[in-house]
């Protein structure tokens, strides 16, 4: 390109590219066929003329986040930097700020947020700045019920305050010591009123532990012999006291009848479902909830994003929400 060509290029470039004008504009302004202006600009490319650059904030890994939605058929898939220091640390907090920033994208008003028990939720709902007006309801009972202030409890008091809606929380352990107990509970006042708002969430907030301690929840309220049980069905991860084994079936099910937690079916009916995990001590159990069909989008962080993306057999597209035991 000479000197006029160039000065030329230049000038429609700015016009097209930081003025916002369009082609036709531009081609109006030039003396030109809009298709003259069309040529130019993509010259203006092909010589490094103008370059564009795609940024996003430095924490989040777009193209990681990409390809893992398109791996997994998810709605959204947020890929977060790993802290160096806690690579393998489960849940790095970083991924509950960068959820509450999601959660601040879905939610509508009107619409039922359902938050269930794990450090990944506590976290996001500690973030929370800007929620608009909806009804927040917990969807399991808690690890211990004299923790409750410090759990899931107040993830759901702190979400209702910052979206100015009504709050349904469990006062209830997760786990009961049998079936009657947990049937009796639910049919508590407080309990039974929760429940009821379960088929009416339309966005809800999970987190995924792996079968091994102090990464689930599930595996650390259970007696050596019971583990010990669900190991050898193959469980190898959970979610909301949900036993998964690696190719995302259901396992473990009687479990289910001494938990106060959302049934799975219900689970599956909820238009969005977005699990907050990372870690690389996570990751195969990420892995394995996503294969469940349960799931419509992911928070996660690099180290765990680096294992799902070559991480066996391309899965079921999670939108399909379809149950691979069916």
């Amino acid at each position: 390109m000479g000197p006029a060509e160039l000065v030329q290029a230049a000038a429609m470039a700015r016009r097209f590219y930081l003025e916002g004008k369009s082609k036709i504009q531009i081609a109006e302004e030039f003396g030109v066929s809009r298709f003259k202006v069309a040529r130019v600009l993509e010259t203006a490319l092909e010589r490094d003329l103008v370059r564009i650059e795609i940024r996003v904030p430095a924490e989040l890994d777009a193209e990681r986040s990409d390809a893992l939605r398109a791996r997994y058929g998810l709605r959204h898939a947020v890929v977060v930097e790993s802290p160096a220091e806690a690579e393998e640390s489960p849940d790095p907090e970083n991924l509950g700020e960068v959820a509450a920033d999601l959660l601040g994208e879905l939610v509508t008003e009107g619409d039922v947020l359902g938050l269930a028990w794990g450090r990944s939720t506590i976290h996001m709902a500690a973030a929370l700045d800007r929620l608009p007006p909806c009804t927040v309801v917990q969807l399991t009972g808690v690890y211990d019920a004299g923790t409750a202030e410090r759990g899931s409890v107040e993830a759901v008091r702190r979400a209702a305050q910052v979206s100015g809606g009504d709050a349904h929380p469990i006062y209830a352990p997760m786990l009961l010591p049998d079936a009657a107990t947990a049937a009796a509970l639910r049919n508590q006042t407080g309990i039974a009123r929760a429940f009821e708002y379960f088929d009416k969430v339309t966005v809800a907030c999970v987190s995924i532990g792996s079968w091994e301690p102090g990464i689930s929840t599930v595996h650390d309220m259970l007696s050596d012999e019971e583990r010990a049980h669900y190991a050898s069905l193959g469980v190898a991860a959970e979610m909301s006291a949900h036993l998964f084994d690696t190719q995302g079936r259901r396992v473990g099910r009687d479990l289910g009848e001494r938990c106060i937690t959302v049934e799975a079916d219900r689970l599956r009916r909820i238009p969005e479902v977005v699990a907050i995990a990372g870690g690389q001590r996570k990751a195969a159990a990420i892995d394995a909830v996503l294969r469940s069909g349960l799931v419509t989008s992911l928070v996660t962080d690099t180290a765990a994003a680096d294992f799902l993306l070559t991480a066996g057999a391309a899965p079921r597209p999670a939108l399909q929400r379809a149950d691979p035991d069916e």
